[in-house]
């Protein structure tokens, strides 16, 4: 497991937390975030104890934990408990603290939008939208990415037709059609953006985002056409696909003299918004 250690600070009282690069996954210190919300002394006897609590129940939780190796106050390491972000929020439901209640409100609120937009798909563009403006980005982006969305779901209900299963395999699907046109795999353009958990295409410029939406969407007709039944033909159809826009890519670099593929991101594309207004 490759991590990075790293503090963050929550009312000035630190939370420790290592990076896997491999799962881009955040995992927290649970003796931190107990020692916050329940300003317990003995945060590790707290915590001892809600852990019986939840094997007892047969909570899946328990069964999430991860250990890594922390330096404590006297300098040396020692195992910890670690949750994922999701794993993390779920575990402090089940902690009676006021200091607790911002997120289970937050959860609550995000499970009820879930099943209003399973009822209405449209909310989920309009909460898209809303969030985008209040994060800063420019109403021409936002367009472009809510049109990015659309494309990709034209293709993931493609692959869905063809037997390809969600997760792996859309990721690996995924990372041909990124390869052939940009190429680098995801995790390499991630990290030329020096992203981490954040999402790659909301940091992408508009040219960027074109040329991923035309692999994608080129990926879809060309499926379409020869309708693939085994997944190495599936890989065959998204690095074609993904070609189209890395030809497109390339035409682009010579007429312009520019490379595209910027090492702009989220940060970038606000601040040069910000100096527009």
């Amino acid at each position: 497991m490759k991590k990075e250690k790293s503090i963050i600070l929550f009312n000035q009282k630190q939370v420790r937390r290592y990076w896997d690069a491999k799962k881009e996954e955040w995992y927290f210190s649970i003796i931190d975030v107990v020692a916050i919300l329940t300003d317990s002394k003995l945060p590790k006897r707290y915590w001892s104890d809600l852990k019986r609590k939840l094997e007892q129940e047969g909570s899946e939780v328990y069964e999430k934990i991860v250990q890594l190796k922390f330096r404590a106050s006297d300098g040396k390491k020692y195992a910890t408990d670690c949750f994922s972000v999701e794993d993390l929020l779920r575990v402090i439901q089940s902690i009676p603290s006021p200091k607790a209640e911002p997120f289970k409100i937050w959860l609550a609120k995000v499970g009820y939008e879930r099943i209003e937009e399973t009822e209405d798909p449209e909310l989920t563009i309009d909460r898209a939208m809303k969030t985008y403006l209040q994060k800063g980005y420019s109403r021409e982006w936002i367009n472009q990415r809510l049109k990015s969305i659309e494309v990709r779901k034209e293709l993931t209900d493609e692959w869905e037709k063809r037997g390809i299963q969600e997760g792996l395999e859309y990721a690996i699907l995924t990372n041909e059609i990124t390869q052939a046109w940009s190429g680098k795999s995801v995790k390499e353009y991630k990290r030329f953006k020096g992203l981490k958990k954040e999402n790659l295409r909301d940091n992408m410029t508009n040219l960027e985002l074109i040329l991923n939406m035309l692999g994608e969407a080129t990926t879809t007709e060309i499926s379409q056409k020869k309708k693939p039944k085994t997944f190495n033909q599936n890989k065959r159809v998204a690095k074609q696909g993904g070609e189209v826009a890395g030809n497109a890519r390339r035409e682009i670099e010579e007429k312009t003299g520019k490379k595209v593929l910027t090492r702009k991101k989220t940060k970038n594309l606000l601040e040069k918004n910000n100096k527009k207004i």
